[in-house]
């Protein structure tokens, strides 16, 4: 009588064990675990957003005094406040490795006036283009070796020309026909500068508006910038960049609403009106442009 009180008693717990885990599964999947917040959520909450840079001026550099601005940085913030972010956090980081740090989480967004194409389209969503401009290159005063475009480059084998890792002018002179010889990538716009400075390259190139506020800021008479530059032409078609904010695959949402209030301060002169003070006229407006479009270009 006793063994089967045992035997009773331990079928009653093992039944109740099965009923509460029963219950706990059931509960479980009446309430799942609440959504993550998406980057532009989360953004929101915190009042503030981390973006990459690449100290690059006129589109995003720091000031002596620590200020984060430039073209691409001004755009983004007037963006990012009518979101309801206020507060923009920059992370230093060199151009090639802008994209490797978005997708690796170190910060939220890219401010550095990127251009937009096929490869770095692959591996993240570029904005709509905020401007739009071409190439330009600085040589020694008096312009020695007579170069005014990169094909002069690519037909001097002596020539060697510096351009910033990472960039669309790298891609450009190979297309051109650069041997990889001739090309010397440098970091960052006074890693260029210096580098020409020395004579450890004949030639610089980066866009025309970059190119110029290296040269004001240098103020160097023996650097010139090169006035009568023709422009790549590669497949038949004149070269022109489109940069764009650029953000991960995954923040569709804070693409949608960063394209609309982009296209609204396009339309309303407002978007002008903060390129300006950085070298940029209406010729640089990119005309309601979309990223699909320069794609398919």
């Amino acid at each position: 009588m006793k063994k089967r009180s045992v035997i009773l008693t331990t079928l009653s717990v093992f039944i109740l064990a099965v009923s509460l885990v029963g219950c706990g599964s059931a509960a479980k999947s009446d309430n799942p675990a609440p959504k993550e917040a998406s980057t532009l959520e989360k953004a929101k909450q915190q009042g503030y957003i981390t973006v990459g840079f690449a100290n690059e001026a006129p589109y995003a550099y720091a000031t002596p005094d620590g200020k984060l601005t430039g073209e691409a940085v001004e755009v983004s913030r007037a963006i990012l406040k009518k979101l309801g972010i206020n507060e923009m956090n920059g992370v230093l980081t060199e151009f090639g490795s802008l994209i490797p740090g978005l997708n690796a989480n170190r910060f939220d967004m890219i401010t550095a006036g990127m251009w937009i194409n096929a490869d770095r389209a692959k591996q993240v969503n570029f904005a709509n283009p905020d401007y739009q401009i071409g190439e330009g290159i600085a040589v020694k005063a008096g312009n020695p070796l007579n170069l005014h475009s990169y094909e002069d480059i690519a037909a001097n084998a002596q020539v060697k020309v510096g351009a910033m890792s990472g960039s669309a002018e790298i891609k450009e002179l190979t297309a051109i026909g650069v041997k990889d010889s001739q090309i010397v990538s440098v970091p960052d716009q006074p890693s260029a500068l210096a580098a020409l400075q020395s004579g450890r390259v004949n030639v610089i190139t980066m866009s025309g508006p970059a190119l110029q506020s290296v040269l004001d800021t240098a103020k160097d008479s023996g650097i010139e910038r090169v006035k009568e530059f023709t422009q790549p032409v590669i497949d038949g078609k004149s070269v022109v960049g489109y940069g764009a904010a650029v953000l991960r695959k995954a923040d569709v949402d804070f693409l949608e609403a960063y394209n609309k209030e982009l296209a609204a301060m396009e339309k309303s002169g407002e978007l002008l009106e903060i390129i300006k003070p950085f070298g940029f006229t209406e010729e640089n407006l990119p005309g309601g442009i979309t990223v699909e479009q320069v794609l398919a270009k």
